[in-house]
């Protein structure tokens, strides 16, 4: 199985891909996760990182077939800007741009700080509470938590690790995990009671300076509140290796 089915030029939405809010609509991370491989393929050329993603989530992601659609907004040999929609039948569902900078070998010099990972546990995570359907949270990822859970308000560290591929056949690409996983910032460190508040984040921006690697991808999360409604969620990401770059996502909030 896999996030999604391509079909054609659609990609159709299996269970893994639902969300926590509705099983009539998407997690936001398997959407990010189609767009960010939609930058990453659009007209392939010289050695690029998919520097910057932002994902605007125009209205809820319905399980239903959808379509990425990429085009070029700056042209450029070291740094190019794309823009892609996703849409169903009837609406535009996501706007997404992305930077593109070209890959090439620079010396550095010596006392270049590297952030380390924390470490990832042994044993996986798992929700106190049953979730009535299928899910990405709870199905399409594998949790593994250094500090606080998903069950517990304030700030958290996880390592996440997509269970299946984003689409069917092939193997998730570093950018395509790290986008997915990020967007779990503003869950796992929520600090509101889930059973009397919405906490929605209606975009998402991911940035990354190097090339994840690895399965596992890990957010170092926090969630700051106003006083009007509105929130934010930030997220420093790490892989394997390190630290690989940081999220945000705003919020709404809402009683339920």
């Amino acid at each position: 199985m896999a996030l999604f089915i391509a079909d054609g030029d659609r990609f159709v939405p299996t269970d893994y891909a639902r969300g926590p809010w509705s099983p009539d609509s998407l997690h936001g991370g398997p959407p990010a996760a189609l767009l960010a491989r939609a930058f990453e393929q659009h007209e392939v050329g010289d050695p690029k990182l998919v520097a910057r993603v932002t994902v605007e989530i125009l209205r809820p992601v319905p399980v239903a077939p959808l379509q990425v659609a990429v085009r070029t907004v700056r042209p450029g040999k070291r740094v190019e800007q794309l823009e892609a929609v996703l849409s169903d039948d009837e609406h535009e569902l996501c706007r997404a741009t992305a930077w593109r900078i070209r890959e090439a070998e620079v010396e550095l010099t010596d006392d270049v700080e590297q952030i380390g990972a924390p470490a990832l546990p042994s044993t996986t995570s798992k929700m106190d509470a049953e979730w009535p359907w299928q899910a990405f949270h709870n199905e399409g990822v594998e949790m593994r938590y250094v500090e606080g859970s998903f069950d517990a308000p304030g700030p958290c560290t996880s390592w996440i690790r997509l269970r299946v591929p984003v689409v069917e056949g092939e193997e998730p690409s570093g950018i395509q995990r790290l986008v997915a996983a990020a967007d779990f910032g503003n869950g796992i460190s929520h600090v509101l009671p889930m059973n009397r508040f919405l906490f929605i984040n209606p975009d998402l921006t991911v940035y990354a300076y190097r090339q994840p690697v690895g399965e596992w991808m890990c957010l170092q999360s926090r969630t700051h509140h106003g006083p009007t409604g509105t929130g934010l969620a930030e997220s420093a990401l790490y892989d394997c290796e390190g630290h690989v770059g940081r999220s945000a996502q705003s919020l709404l909030l809402d009683h339920r």
